[in-house]
């Protein structure tokens, strides 16, 4: 079956950064599905490309996890595995701790009205159910936490696990049911940042991603029961 994906020119945007973020949304959507081949010369021809940039997206995609290099076969969409999700969630919840912790003794009153303004806005583009939207409010409310412990290193740490984050984002968010316990979540850690009371906070953050971790492993192990 073929993918139904477009590129979207961006005048401000290298065509080869283009072509990795039309290749990369259509992963994320699911138009890419995982063990789909990328073929570049078909992936030239449907996005009125060359070669080149496509191959360089596909290395972006490698890099990133989204995509596997198969011997003799070439580039493939990676499959969503237990292992890699509990792999990058194990880092990031450890990540994620340390940085609730660093932002309950340094975020600033308008870093908390950053936050409280984040988790409302995440409130309202749930309703619209475009989960590109509402992955990205999602990151924005986590990334004002970050920002807030004023430690470029774990900033930086998490910035480079964000790409390998979002895919499983992405899959947890689809599920409308958590949507109810994810802003219940927001509420809580910005309570317990209000506070400064960093173990409850850790805690909250704690679970806040083990049920992430559950509720994409029930989604693989639902389309894997599936497929059989």
């Amino acid at each position: 079956m073929e993918s139904n994906f477009t590129v979207n020119m961006n005048e401000y945007l290298p065509l080869r950064d283009v072509v990795f973020n039309t290749l990369r949304q259509a992963i994320l959507r699911g138009e890419l599905k995982p063990g789909e081949r990328l073929m570049e010369i078909q992936l030239a021809n449907k996005l009125g490309v060359s070669r080149t940039p496509i191959r360089e997206a596909i290395r972006k995609l490698e890099l990133e996890g989204l995509v596997l290099m198969i011997p003799r076969k070439g580039a493939e969409v990676a499959d969503i595995s237990e292992k890699s999700l509990r792999d990058v969630l194990e880092v990031r919840k450890a990540l994620e701790e340390l940085a609730v912790q660093l932002a309950c003794d340094k975020i600033t009153k308008e870093e908390i009205e950053d936050l409280k303004k984040a988790a409302e806005d995440f409130k309202k583009i749930l309703k619209s159910r475009d989960i590109t939207e509402i992955a990205e409010a999602d990151v924005r409310f986590h990334d004002i936490i970050f920002m807030a412990t004023d430690n470029q290193k774990l900033v930086q740490l998490l910035n480079n696990l964000r790409e390998q984050m979002y895919r499983f984002r992405v899959e947890y968010l689809k599920n409308e049911e958590v949507h109810p316990q994810l802003i219940a979540e927001h509420e809580k850690i910005i309570e317990h940042i209000m506070e400064r009371d960093k173990a409850k906070a850790s805690a909250i953050v704690s679970e806040h991603i083990n049920n992430q971790v559950e509720g994409v492993i029930d989604i693989i192990r639902t389309k894997q029961s599936e497929t059989e």
